[in-house]
């Protein structure tokens, strides 16, 4: 038997590579799946790759109140009581001078890891089983600060207090939440960060990156879903409130 047989999932950024990778991992643990995404190509495609019957999708945007409600809601009627809330859509912005940085860049990154993760756990918490797991996507940059990151590192800060907050508050129902922070990913998402980065830098963004990394390299997709799959499940009965690095070593 997996170990989230029977249950229901929702992830939102379920059409990137993380959370398709934890979709995946879900379902062959015999769960059914909500894919929540803004990209109507990339939430297709991945959910095309799952057995047919065990995935539903739904294009939202996740800062959007009534789009948190809509797609809570779908998911309920579909597939009933949420077990888990995989709270992974993220943008990341730019690299800037605080002088420069421009205000619509902040508030678009704040508005999706923030006040994205918030409407996900308010809307979702009411209709989450006895023994749920609520896990939040942060980041080593969640854990460290950066000169010019100030969107992503602020926005990544800013949910571990969310967590922290939310862990309190679900515990007498025995509902865990936690934070997984992943370093770099091989990924699209991540190739664009060290591209602009190479840019602000004037070096190969990448090599800086793995040189940051004790174990020398990107993490898969596939490992740290796995990471997820541990916090969304009861291998982690006792665990909540936390902060689960799974970053190479980066923010050793």
């Amino acid at each position: 038997m997996g170990k989230l047989e029977g249950r229901t999932c929702l992830v939102t950024g379920g059409g990137g590579s993380l959370g398709g990778a934890a979709a995946r991992l879900f379902v062959e643990h015999g769960a059914r799946v909500m894919l929540v995404d803004r990209d109507e190509a990339a939430l297709e495609r991945i959910a095309s790759s799952l057995p047919f019957g065990s995935v539903e999708a739904m294009v939202a945007d996740v800062s959007e109140a009534a789009d948190a409600a809509a797609y809570i809601e779908r998911t309920v009627s579909r597939f009933g009581v949420i077990d888990v809330l995989f709270s992974n859509a993220g943008n990341f912005g730019t690299v800037r001078p605080i002088a420069e940085y421009p205000d619509d860049v902040f508030d678009s990154v704040m508005a999706v890891h923030v006040k994205g993760a918030f409407l996900a756990a308010k809307h979702t918490a009411p209709h989450m089983r006895k023994g749920g797991s609520i896990v939040i996507t942060s980041s080593v940059a969640g854990m460290r600060g950066d000169a010019g990151v100030y969107a992503y590192i602020t926005a990544k800060h800013a949910q571990v207090g969310l967590m922290r907050c939310l862990a309190k508050e679900l515990a007498p129902r025995g509902i865990r939440v936690n934070t997984i922070h992943p370093g770099p990913i091989d990924n699209d998402f991540q190739s664009a960060v060290e591209e602009g980065l190479g840019q602000a830098i004037e070096r190969d963004g990448t090599a800086f990156f793995n040189e940051m990394i004790p174990l020398g390299r990107h993490a898969t997709a596939e490992e740290v879903a796995r990471s997820v799959l541990y916090l969304a499940c009861d291998d982690s009965s006792f665990v909540t409130g936390t902060t689960l690095m799974v970053d190479g070593g980066m923010g050793a």
